[in-house]
């Protein structure tokens, strides 16, 4: 093992006395397009050079399937970013540093104005083990280190060409390189199957509730035609309701920044953060301290659903209101249905009754529940509250054996990512070496 040295990098701490410190602008060539350039959608043709984006970036690679393609005109005015293989892409807002590396080249190739292409120079690192060290911490910690405090959503060019990395002799770079590849691809192949493990038991908790709310616990119960196809027969003495027979609905609280307090000082406003997994959640919390209106005050069994988001995979997220949350409020993005049938009605807005209805109204321009859609809602229902209740206890209790086995995979996930994450980090700053 050689001799450990400090490498006077904070984020990079000891690294091996054969390896050096380069600063990346002083060995590559980095280059992004300058703005659109007058590039507009409309000019996209069916053929004809790629033009690649964040969203192409697909484990590592281009998925050249997915880019769109310009003329050759727009692709021979920025000859400076003209792809080659074996060039690193970085994304430089957005999502910041996806990477994607060019191992092979299907055609002439340039970039948006999102990405950064690194090209090693006068051969001191490859771009194979670039990847890897960008992957790492080590470019996180730079970035955060070295950022001003403000929000993370950009990436110069004159950023990432300061950042400083430690670097093996050539040889060792590409083992380093060859051996993250492999191991790093065993991790990413264990982590698939717990994703896959962890979507399988959704299924079956929605598919589970979906039959206990619209069939009932009782097998040998007669049953009737519901007149809904996504529904199709339910108990015979269950009704079709509309969820605005049922309850009532109302939108949050508007506030101003000004509102907003420590937590000694106000009251908790929940927000669709405060959601998670169908339960209420509290690592992200807003407290303001200003007038409440009395029917903005959170009830015990309250229903309290996210209606209006940027992301409208987050609508129609709900969590019942327990009782050390009553007397708290909500915010303006989310409402709240109030009705003695809470408890069932929570099932059944889990279940494919409510993404077949969210289907309906959200649109790629439209990410809003409005209380007309919510309240025109149909639901089978046992108007009997004892037989809601035993419907609602087998569902707690099946459902928290499912959310155990959830919680199960999700530890063994967070567990492999951070064994990647460390794998990486080791390797690339020489605490742990390549057997040669």
């Amino acid at each position: 093992m050689a001799e450990m040295n400090p490498s006077g990098i904070a984020w990079i701490g000891e690294i091996p006395s054969d390896w050096e410190i380069i600063r990346l602008k002083q060995y590559a060539y980095l280059k992004g397009r300058i703005g659109w350039q007058g590039l507009k959608a409309e000019e996209f043709v069916d053929e004809g050079p790629y033009l690649v984006t964040g969203t192409d970036f697909d484990e590592g690679r281009v998925c050249w399937e997915r880019s769109y393609h310009i003329s050759e005109e727009r692709y021979d005015e920025a000859p400076q970013i003209q792809l080659r293989v074996g060039d690193l892409l970085v994304t430089k807002d957005g999502t910041i540093g996806k990477l994607a590396y060019i191992d092979n080249l299907p055609g002439k190739a340039s970039l948006n104005s999102h990405l950064l292409v690194v090209r090693p120079l006068r051969g001191k690192f490859f771009n194979e083990f670039l990847y890897w060290v960008l992957a790492s911490t080590v470019f996180q910690s730079y970035y955060e280190l070295t950022s001003d405090g403000s929000t993370m959503d950009s990436l110069s060019q004159e950023k990432i060409g300061d950042l400083h990395f430690a670097i093996p002799p050539l040889p060792e770079q590409r083992a380093i390189a060859t051996f993250l590849d492999d191991r790093c691809g065993q991790v990413d192949s264990i982590l698939a199957d717990l994703e896959r493990q962890i979507e399988i038991l959704r299924q079956y908790k929605k598919a589970l509730i979906t039959e206990a709310v619209t069939k009932g616990l009782d097998k040998s119960v007669p049953m009737k035609d519901s007149g809904i196809d996504w529904i199709g027969e339910m108990p015979k003495h269950w009704e079709i309701k509309r969820l605005k027979f049922l309850g009532t609905a109302r939108n949050g609280l508007t506030y101003a920044p000004e509102d907003v307090v420590d937590e000694d000082k106000g009251v908790l406003v929940l927000r669709s953060s405060n959601i998670q997994n169908d339960v209420l959640a509290f690592e992200d919390n807003v407290y303001v301290k200003t007038k409440i209106p009395h029917e903005l005050i959170l009830q015990e069994n309250d229903l309290l659903i996210c209606s209006r988001n940027g992301s409208q995979a987050l609508i129609g997220k709900c969590a019942l209101i327990d009782k050390k949350t009553a007397g708290q409020t909500y915010g303006a993005f989310m409402c709240v249905y109030r009705s003695r049938y809470n408890k069932f009605i929570h099932y059944a807005l889990l279940s494919d009754i409510f993404s077949y209805y969210l289907g309906t109204f959200l649109t790629s321009t439209v990410n809003q529940l409005t209380n007309q859609n919510l309240y025109n809602i149909r639901i089978p229902i046992p108007l009997n509250l004892k037989e809601q209740a035993d419907i609602v206890a087998y569902l707690d209790k099946k459902c928290a054996k499912i959310d155990e086995l959830i919680a199960e995979k999700q530890k063994a996930t967070e567990i492999m990512r951070k064994y990647k994450k460390s794998l990486i980090y080791e390797y690339v700053t020489g605490k742990k070496r390549v057997a040669r």
